[in-house]
C-alpha cells in the first residue's frame, strides 16, 4: 500500500488552439476530419468493458450533409440496459474502495489523452457529428473536457481534505463514500465535454455509471469512451448504451439500486424524469440524488451608457455561435432607443459577413442545426414571426434542408415584450430584440426578470457602474451565470462554474466542488482514544 499525503498537479485551463492558417495543428485537424468523413465506423455499446453489437444499426450522419453516412451504431433494448446496471453494480465494491489518488490518475491520464493524441480526433468527431466549427469544437471537445477532468480531480482532493475538528481524547474524521447503487448519466447532443463530464464526475467520486447519450451525439461519445478505456478505466465503471429513452427508463428508474441522475437536456424531459423517480421512490434503497441542467431563455440587456459595437458583438457571438444551440445562447435582447440605430447597423454588418456551410471549410462561422426535428421546430418559429403584425424580421428568416439542416441567422424585432419568441426556448439561430425607452431602464429590468420561466444565463452591457449594480441586484435570480459587458456564453471550468435555477435546473454548478459533493454520501467516524470505564458522571457525586 502506498503511504503518503499525495498532492495532485495544480490544474490550469487547457490553452485554446487558434487554427490560424499555416498552423501545424490546423493541417492535422483538417486531415483528420477528412479521413473520418470518408470513413465508416462500426460503433458498439460498451457494457462491462466489452463491445456489444446488437445488429440493430442506426446511421450517424453529419447535420451539414445528411445524405452522407460516417458510421453506424448498435441500438440496444431493455436487456442491454439491465446488463449495464448489472455490470455497474458488479464493479461497485472494487471501484468505490480504490484509493482516491488511483481514481484521479485515470481521469488525469484521460485529460492528457484528450489534449494530446486524441485532440484532433475528438474535435473532428464533434465537427462531424454536431456540426461545430473548428473553434467551437476546440473550446468544447478538447479544452473544456480536459478542464473538467483535471479540475474535478482537484476539487475531489479539496473535498476529501475537508475534515471535522476533534476534541481532546477524540479523533473525528469524515469519509466521503460513493452513493450506494448506480448513477444514471443522460447527456445532450450539443457539448461533447458535457457528455463526457456527466458520467466521469460521478465515477471520479467512486460511483458506477450507466450512460445514455443523445442519439445525435453517439459518434463523439464513442470517442470519449475510447479515451476512458485507454486511460485505464476498469470494466463496468462506466457503461455506455444507446437506446430508446422510455425503454431505458423502465429499467433504470425502477431498479432498487438506482442512486442518482446526472442530466443535461430539455426541461420537459427533466421534469418527466423527476416525476418518474418520485413515483418509484418506495422502490429505492436510498433517496436518489437528482442533478439537472436544462433549458434557457437567456437575455442581454443594454443600458443607455453601453458601447453599441460591444453590444452588437456580444449579440453576434452570444446568439449565433454554434447556431444558437447552447443552453446559454442569447435568445432575447433589450436595447435602449438611444443605442438602437447604432447597434442595428453593427449587428446587420456582422450578419452580412457571415459565411455558412460545412465545418470542414474553416471560413464558415455558421453551420447546420443538429437534425430535421430541430430544423422544423426552428422554421416554425420563424414562419410564425413572419405572420405577426408586432414583429419584423430584419435579418435572415430563410432556411433550407435539401443538403444540410441550414437556417440563416435570424433577427426579429418586436414591439411586444411578451412576444412568443421573447418567451419560449427556440434552441436555434434566432434572436428577438425589444427596443425600450431609455427612461424605462428600471422597469425593463423587472420585465427581463419576469418574462421567462428559465434562469440560466444573462448579460448586462453598461459603462455606468450604478446601472451595473442595479442590474446585478434586480436580476439576482434571473440567471445562475451573470455576465457584465460580455456575451452570456462561454463559461470556463474553474472560472465560471455553470448552472442555473428556476426552469433551468438544480444549479449544482458543473465544474465546481458543488457538483462533486452531490455524488458522495459522507460518513462521520468518531474514535475515542481512551474509552471510559465507569458510567457515572461527576454531577452524580
Amino acid at each position: 500500500m502506498a503511504n503518503g499525503m499525495f498532492q495532485l498537479p495544480t490544474p490550469v485551463n487547457e490553452p485554446i488552439y487558434s487554427y490560424a492558417p499555416g498552423a501545424e495543428h490546423r493541417t492535422t485537424l483538417i486531415s483528420t476530419y477528412e479521413a473520418m468523413y470518408q470513413g465508416m465506423v462500426d460503433i458498439p455499446q460498451f457494457i462491462d468493458g466489452k463491445e456489444v453489437r446488437t445488429g440493430d444499426l442506426r446511421d450517424c450522419r453529419p447535420p451539414h450533409d445528411h445524405q452522407h453516412v460516417i458510421g453506424r451504431y448498435h441500438y440496444g433494448r431493455a436487456e442491454h440496459a439491465q446488463a449495464a446496471v448489472d455490470a455497474a453494480l458488479g464493479a461497485h465494491a472494487s471501484w468505490s474502495s480504490m484509493p482516491w489518488h488511483e481514481r484521479a490518475a485515470i481521469f488525469l491520464r484521460a485529460a492528457d489523452l484528450v489534449a494530446g493524441p486524441y485532440r484532433a480526433t475528438i474535435n473532428a468527431a464533434t465537427m462531424l457529428a454536431q456540426s461545430k466549427t473548428v473553434f467551437q469544437a476546440e473550446i468544447d471537445a478538447a479544452c473544456e473536457f480536459a478542464d473538467f477532468l483535471r479540475f474535478n480531480a482537484h476539487f475531489m482532493e479539496k473535498i476529501y481534505a475537508e475534515q471535522p475538528i476533534s476534541a481532546p481524547g477524540i479523533w473525528n474524521r469524515m469519509e466521503y463514500r460513493a452513493l450506494e447503487g448506480f448513477v444514471v448519466a443522460i447527456t445532450p447532443f450539443n457539448f461533447t465535454a458535457i457528455a463526457g463530464n456527466l458520467p466521469a464526475s460521478a465515477a471520479l467520486m467512486g460511483n458506477v455509471v450507466v450512460w445514455k447519450p443523445a442519439d445525435s451525439q453517439v459518434y463523439s461519445a464513442w470517442v470519449v469512451m475510447e479515451i476512458f478505456r485507454k486511460a485505464g478505466l476498469p470494466d463496468g465503471v462506466i457503461n455506455l448504451v444507446y437506446m430508446d429513452g422510455p425503454e431505458f427508463g423502465e429499467v433504470v428508474f425502477k431498479h432498487p439500486d438506482f442512486a442518482g441522475l446526472h442530466f443535461t437536456g430539455s426541461t420537459a424531459v427533466f421534469k418527466h424524469l423527476w416525476k418518474e423517480i418520485g413515483t418509484n421512490i418506495d422502490r429505492y434503497k436510498a433517496y436518489p440524488r437528482i442533478v439537472g441542467e436544462t433549458g434557457g431563455k437567456d437575455f442581454v440587456i443594454a443600458h443607455p451608457s453601453a458601447e453599441a459595437k460591444q453590444v452588437a458583438t456580444g449579440l453576434t457571438r452570444g446568439a449565433f455561435e454554434f447556431q444558437g444551440q447552447k443552453c446559454s445562447a442569447a435568445s432575447r435582447a433589450y436595447i435602449p432607443e438611444s443605442l438602437w440605430a447604432d447597434v442595428k447597423t453593427h449587428l446587420l454588418e456582422d450578419l452580412a459577413s457571415f459565411k455558412m456551410g460545412s465545418p470542414g471549410d474553416l471560413k464558415n462561422f455558421i453551420t447546420a442545426v443538429i437534425d430535421e426535428r430541430a430544423f422544423d421546430k426552428i422554421a416554425q418559429f420563424i414562419d410564425y414571426a413572419k405572420g405577426q403584425p408586432d414583429a419584423d424580421i430584419i435579418a435572415g428568416g430563410t432556411y433550407d434542408k435539401s443538403q444540410g439542416y441550414f437556417i440563416a441567422p435570424t433577427v426579429i424585432v418586436t414591439t411586444n415584450p411578451s412576444f412568443r419568441t421573447m418567451c419560449e426556448e427556440i434552441f436555434g439561430p434566432v434572436l428577438t430584440l425589444y427596443v425600450y425607452p431609455d427612461a424605462e431602464w428600471s422597469a425593463t429590468l423587472a420585465l427581463v426578470n419576469a418574462t421567462s420561466d428559465y434562469a440560466l444565463t444573462g448579460a448586462v452591457f453598461a459603462t455606468d457602474r450604478h446601472a451595473v449594480d442595479e442590474a446585478t441586484q434586480a436580476l439576482a435570480f434571473a440567471a445562475g451565470n451573470f455576465y457584465v459587458n460580455d456575451k452570456p456564453t462561454g463559461a470556463v471550468v474553474g472560472q465560471q462554474p455553470f448552472g442555473g435555477a428556476r426552469g433551468s435546473g438544480t444549479n449544482d454548478k458543473a465544474g465546481s466542488v458543488l457538483n462533486l459533493l452531490r455524488w458522495v454520501s459522507p460518513r462521520t467516524i468518531k474514535e475515542t482514544l481512551v474509552p471510559p470505564t465507569d458510567y457515572r458522571y461527576p454531577f452524580m457525586g
